[in-house]
């Protein structure tokens, strides 16, 4: 193994940054199923890894909430964009980055080497949960302030909305919450008028799914399907073949997939050390009409062993075997590309979506766009709110404390991806829509004469002198319905937030939403008990509910 101390990377960065001298990558456009490099038509393929150190958790379940942004190191990225350019590589993907850093040196040192970059636009405890899935205010700012960070840079090739969230058929419902994410993201590129950037999916490879999961992002309206696709797979797996992989397989199933599909992670380790006999089929002539190249996982060597670079505590980089037998196989590659003007695509027809059922329990019907300003004006439109004495931990009790005595108060916040229905409010934040609930129920309470102390709660709720909303708010308000179970058309008006600047390189996130999309910065909208998916709940919750009045 080889070692590049701080002396010789230092130079070899130097050297990058001499000979190319900040100069803008050409953009990658798609165009059918295969992406193009958009000045001259060549096909582009992918050619990428997986770039992201100490990540324990992409977020869509429980876990450790800490990461470090791989983009706001420019130490780090002046010592590994040369190795990544001598391996030959023209892609890395990161899974998190925090949109208030500035990432213009790295962004610079990989357009210098010709390294395009996919990210994922979550962060762990800042993502769509599988097992409590939602689509809020909160992860719409993380979303769209990750884009404003990065849109400015040219080789930014694309992002990814979520990443295995629905993982077996027990969670598939999450995926209706992931594609309202596509589709917010894609409306907001062209909003704010950046240009053409593609929003895609990276899945799991689990048979029970895969196909209704390919399906469902890509059926539909284009404005609500993904852009691309990315497959994590593993089946490859020392010496195994085209057909012993089931490469072979995949790779019909996809023939007719109408937007561009490639590995967004591969690179079984299960045989060491690994030869990546896969990249000459991945490459090659029975794979490249299908598949646009693929992601080798990952480039640091942690205790999952996949690393192609160690890194010691002095910041050197010694290159693993696993760097080496990648190298050779990706310099031995040629893929047969075709160029743009030439091509005329014959599979332009969307999937057809699945059938719902107990193998799938996601509605073709979307949850709403996040719009905080809606959230802002009905919630200072309450006259029945929490109390700022309300404990963060009891918030879920008093979900199921208000919604089994009223149902209906609860309509206006429910969210139930299975159906298909979803409340106005079902995408503001906690405090919020318990506010919502709150108010509905002490109306009703108003309504029939038992006001007198429908406010209170145990002093969990208080009075409030409510805003009459006038001009925008009483039209989006109007549009909600007076149930709360309208459908809002006006777009959202709030954008990411910061796009730049910030101290530190990276911090961790233990909520599933955040001020404007920062890392470590928790409040009680973050919070996520998963009592927003009221659809079924809403029936447990009325006994418990209900018990708890008579104890």
């Amino acid at each position: 193994m080889k070692t590049f101390g701080a002396v010789s990377t230092a130079v070899a960065a130097a050297t990058v940054f001499a000979s190319l001298a900040y100069g803008q990558l050409d953009p990658i456009v798609i165009k059918g199923s295969k992406f193009f490099y958009k000045t001259n038509g060549t096909e582009f393929f992918i050619k990428g890894v997986a770039y992201q150190q100490d990540f324990s958790s992409n977020g869509s379940t429980t876990g450790n909430n800490h990461y470090k942004d791989p983009l706001a190191d420019s130490t780090a990225c002046a010592r590994d964009v040369p190795l990544m350019q001598a391996l030959g590589l023209n892609t890395i993907r990161t899974y998190a980055i925090d949109p208030t850093q500035d990432h213009s040196s790295c962004m610079q040192a990989l357009q210098s080497a010709g390294i395009y970059v996919i990210s994922d636009l979550s962060a762990p405890g800042v993502s769509i949960n599988r097992d409590a899935p939602a689509w809020n205010d909160d992860l719409y700012a993380r979303y769209t302030a990750v884009i404003d960070n990065l849109q400015q840079y040219t080789n930014v090739l694309g992002f990814f909305a979520g990443n295995e969230v629905s993982n077996n058929a027990s969670n598939t419902d999450a995926s209706a919450f992931v594609k309202a994410a596509v589709r917010d993201m894609k409306a907001y590129i062209k909003q704010m008028g950046y240009r053409p950037i593609g929003v895609g999916y990276a899945t799991n490879d689990d048979a029970a799914i895969r196909t209704n999961l390919a399906n469902y992002f890509d059926c539909g309206s284009s404005d609500e399907s993904i852009d691309f696709w990315g497959y994590n797979i593993y089946s490859w797996c020392g010496k195994s073949s085209y057909t012993m992989s089931g490469y072979n397989l995949r790779t019909e199933e996809f023939s007719s997939y109408n937007v561009p599909a490639f590995f967004a992670e591969y690179g079984c380790n299960t045989v060491q050390p690994r030869t990546f006999s896969e990249v000459a089929a991945l490459y090659g002539d029975q794979m490249t009409p299908v598949w646009s190249g693929g992601i080798v996982y990952e480039w640091f060597q942690e205790a999952n062993d996949f690393g192609l670079v160690s890194i010691d505590s002095s910041g050197s980089a010694t290159l693993q075997p696993d760097y080496t037998a990648l190298s050779k196989r990706l310099a031995a590659v040629t893929p047969s590309a075709v160029n743009a003007a030439s091509y005329n695509p014959t599979n332009t027809a969307a999937q057809a979506c699945p059938t719902l059922g107990s193998g799938w329990q996601a509605s073709s019907a979307l949850p709403p766009t996040p719009n905080q300003e809606l959230c802002s004006c009905m919630d200072k439109a309450l006259n029945c709110v929490p109390s700022s004495k309300i404990d963060k931990d009891n918030i879920g009790d008093m979900f199921g404390l208000v919604c089994g005595l009223s149902q209906s108060a609860c309509a206006g916040i429910a969210a139930n991806a299975s159906t298909g229905d979803y409340g106005a409010y079902g995408m503001c934040n906690p405090m919020q829509q318990l506010g919502w609930a709150l108010n509905s129920y002490y109306e009703e309470q108003l309504a029939a004469g038992n006001g007198a102390s429908a406010c209170d709660f145990s002093g969990s709720a208080t009075t409030q002198a409510a805003v009459s909303p006038t001009a925008q708010c009483a039209s989006l308000i109007s549009q909600a319905g007076s149930g709360g179970t309208g459908t809002v058309t006006s777009a959202p008006t709030a954008t990411g937030g910061s796009s730049g600047g910030g101290s530190s390189s990276g911090s961790g996130s233990s909520s599933t939403g955040s001020s404007a999309g920062i890392p470590g910065q928790s409040t009680l909208a973050s919070l996520n008990f998963g009592y927003v998916q009221l659809g079924l709940y809403t029936v447990c919750a009325f006994i418990a509910g209900a018990g708890m009045i008579i104890l």
